[in-house]
Order: C-alpha cells, then structure tokens, then sequence
C-alpha cells in the first residue's frame, strides 16, 4: 500500500539498561523528524532477598516514567496517533491473573549459574544451537527460566511477559509477544514457533508466554482510565514494534545488507550482519554468534561485545570513589594517551557484573603479567582500543561465517558519538565506519509504527534511505590498512 500525504505524531518508549526514554516524531513520506521528550536513568535495583543481595529492575519505577513521558508528549504533540515500545531484550515479569508477581530479575544478577548447569544437564549445547540458534549467554531467558524453576518461583506464575510486553500489558490491558524479543529467549525453534519439546525437556510449562505477534501489528488501543490520566485519547494505537531495541535500531541502519556490517553500541555492543536465514553450523556455535529475528523476518547474526558498559561502570567507580569526571576532557585525554600494549578481553565474564571495573581491568592485565593501565586516561584509551579491536574481530568474523562481503560498517547508537571508539574502530578493522545515528533504537522503533500507520514506503530500504537523508552518517577512514591488530592476549582467534 503506497503512503498518504498526511503526516502524524508518534512516541517512542525506548528503554535501555542505563537510561530510558520517550521521544516524540513527526512523520510522514517525506518528513521525518524526533526528539526527547523525557529520559530518565534505569539500572540495577539491589534487594537482599534473605540469604543475598539479588539485582531486580524496578520496572513500575520505570511505568511511572513512561507515564509522565507520554503525558508530556501528548501536551507537545496535541493529536498522538500511535506509541510503540522497545526495550533490552531477555528479562520478563512473572504474572498470576494479570497481576505482577515481583520486580523482574536483571539480567546480570548471579542466580543464573545454576540456571545454566540445570539447562546444560537437560539437553547438550550442540543440540540446544540447532534448535533455537542463540549464542550462548549465562543470561539467555530460557537459563533465567530455570533459576526460577530451582527456586520454586514458576510454580506461581501463570504467564511471563517480557518488559516490552509487559509495558504494552499496563497500556493497553492486552497479552501479547513480539517475535523480535521472543526470539532471544533460547524458546523460539527455527520454525518460528515456540519449542514446546524444548519446554518439555527442560520441564518448563508450555504455554507460558502469550501468542506471537508481529511488528507493526496493534497491540491495542489506551486503557481509557490511563488514557484520561494522561490527558490523551482513548483511541490512541499501541504497536508492536521491533521490541528488543537492537532489533529496532537495525532497523534505522542506512546500510546496504549485502555489504555491510553494523554495531549497535550502547551498554552492549551487538556486532553482525543481517541475512535471510539462519546459519547454525558449528563454526557458527564455536564462535558464538547468534540468529535473532529482525523486522519483516530478516535474520541479524551477530555477536555480544560487552560495550560502553565498560566505560560507564569505570566512571562510576571513580565518582565513587570521589572523583570528579568530565567525560569529554577524559576522552580527549584518553586520545592523547599511549596505547596498551595489549587488548584486553572484553568479553571476560569477570567484567559481566556491577563493580570496580577499572580494577577488574588491572587483574586481568596483573594475572597474565602485563602492564595494567595507570590513571584514568590510559584506563579509557585501555577500553576503547580493546573494544575496537572486539569490535573488528566480530565484524571479520560475521562475514566470514556469513559469507557477505563487508566493505563498510555502520557504527549507531550511543557509540556513535565517542569519536575516539568510532576512529579506532575503523583503524582496527581496516575500512570506513560511518557513524549514527545516535538514536537509532528510537528511530527504528518510530519507523515501524509508521509503516503500521501506512505514513511512509512499507519496504525496509526505503525507510533506511529516509534516515540516511535525515541523518547523514559521519564517516571515518581508517588511518591503517592492517586488519591483524585484532588480537588479544589469552584469546584464540
């Protein structure tokens, strides 16, 4: 169906694991306009829970938020069509007759070790690979799903919602999932549907997770007594939309898939190439990549890089321990600093979890008997040369197994603005990177909706190419033609 001429007001509810927000777009065939309305910081909620400290999401906390974002957004718009909403993927609440159980776990709380030795112990890795694709992460929903299972915590629970669609619940009174977050729970096969033998075999109840829908279906329109509160209407559409946020940044990629690969850098970095189907093969278990769904049912193989997570937990370190940091002056300082004479292993699972990350980074150098980093500056230029070099392995890697040519790589999100990441990335890998947009998970997440709302062209490209024209990339040649300064000490290749 070919767009109208009008053009209308969306909000994109856009969570991510360090910050939320609600940015408010103007659309139409030729127009494509955004902004924040609101953000608000997000993280870990520490609760001792009797024996230990567990790491929760304080996910009401966060409706609060959207709420009085979407009641900005609706005062600033003045007629809000639609809302769509996206958040990090894996992590879900656990409901009994409509009503939340608890706060949901995060995703980096330690109660999934057990999890995983409980899958592990049920089916072989090899096996669990074929069937649902996923690179292995101790944190995968379906090893979740087992830590709650040890802990009797399932046996309460009647549905599970993932945070995406659990926002949509509390929105819309509506039970649904969106196939681009259920796709990283380890219990989609590669048919599409959920696994129920898989959930046999794990002893997980079938039938747990709602049906599957689509992005760009409706959710739903406003519960009306939210829809007066917010002083919206109450005909106000909620559509899925690529709801894993890596799934609707992809989305806002100006890329050329045949020949390119992208890196979604925030708190992660998600470093892959987007396909037509999937490849499982073991080469690609080996090296970890995954198969997720992507919008209109492309396939993003890539890889986890553990991101600016890095950076953010080492700044926070040192503003605990009394220092003031000014992020620019460091990174310019950060420029100026030697290089390491090694990369560090990003990707350590000493580094997974909240803490002194600056001190963890001088163990890992201390135990191999390197030279740690010194002060703050070396630190950084320490993170962010070893990030780059991930980043240009993974690149490399996902066009090796994928077989696609890579010439160019797409560096958006939060990243994009770190100039320093952005040029060592192109120095590591060898070719350009073409950096932003910085928002690309709300752009995509706004894209969607619009299509759904028959505003914009209904084909992928022709979104892309919008973006590219309102956002034009920055572009960054590498200052080496050497692709070999990838590796890391420790590390096989």
């Amino acid at each position: 169906m070919s767009p109208g001429t009008r053009t209308r007001k969306l909000a994109a509810v856009d969570l991510g694991a360090t910050s939320g927000r609600v940015m408010l777009a103007e659309v139409g065939p030729d127009l494509l306009r955004i902004r924040e309305v609101t953000r608000f910081a997000n993280g870990p909620l520490p609760i001792w829970n009797g024996n230990r400290t567990a790491l929760h999401w304080d996910v009401p906390g966060l409706f609060a938020h959207i709420r009085e974002g979407l009641a900005a957004a609706g005062r600033d718009a003045g007629d809000l069509a639609a809302i769509g909403v996206d958040s990090w993927a894996v992590d879900y609440g656990l409901l009994r007759d409509g009503r939340l159980l608890g706060l949901p776990y995060h995703y980096r709380d330690d109660r999934n070790n057990d999890g995983v030795s409980a899958v592990h112990s049920a089916i072989d890795p090899a096996d669990l690979y074929a069937r649902n694709g996923l690179q292995f992460l101790p944190f995968n929903t379906v090893y979740q799903l087992m830590a709650e299972k040890q802990a009797g915590t399932l046996d309460l629970a009647d549905q599970a919602l993932l945070v995406p669609d659990l926002i949509g619940y509390w929105l819309t009174g509506e039970m649904a999932t969106e196939r681009t977050n259920a796709s990283t729970t380890g219990l989609l096969g590669a048919d599409g549907r959920w696994d129920d033998e898989l959930q046999r075999i794990l002893g997980l109840p079938t039938g747990l997770f709602p049906g599957l829908i689509e992005p760009g279906s409706q959710l739903g329109t406003l519960l009306p007594d939210l829809a007066s509160g917010l002083g919206l209407s109450s005909s106000v559409s909620v559509n899925a939309v690529a709801s894993h946020d890596t799934a609707s940044a992809v989305v806002a990629v100006p890329m050329r898939p045949g020949s390119s690969a992208y890196i979604s850098c925030g708190t992660w970095g998600l470093v892959g190439v987007e396909l037509t189907s999937r490849v499982t093969d073991p080469a690609a278990r080996v090296a970890n990549f995954t198969n997720e769904v992507g919008a209109d049912g492309r396939i993003r193989f890539l890889r986890n890089v553990m991101g600016l997570w890095l950076l953010s937990e080492s700044v926070r370190q040192w503003e605990r321990a009394g220092a003031t940091i000014d992020l620019a002056e460091l990174l310019e300082q950060a420029a100026a600093a030697t290089p390491p004479a090694e990369l560090f292993d990003t990707d350590d699972p000493e580094f997974l979890s909240p803490g002194d990350m600056p001190g963890r980074i001088a163990h890992w150098y201390a135990a191999r008997g390197l030279p740690a980093p010194g002060g703050p500056a070396q630190m950084v230029r320490a993170i962010l040369e070893s990030l780059a070099g991930a980043f240009a392995r993974r690149v490399h890697e996902a066009a090796s197994l994928s077989g696609t040519a890579v010439e160019t790589v797409h560096l958006v999100g939060g990243g994009a603005r770190n100039r320093l990441l952005c040029q060592l990335t192109a120095d590591r890998l060898g070719m350009p990177v073409l950096a932003g947009p910085v928002e690309a998970t709300a752009i995509g997440n706004v894209l969607v909706t619009a299509r759904a709302q028959n505003l914009i062209a209904d084909d992928l490209e022709s979104a892309r190419a919008m973006v590219a024209a309102t956002f034009p990339p920055e572009r960054y040649e590498p200052r080496t033609t050497a692709s070999d300064r990838t590796d890391f000490v420790g590390v096989s290749r």
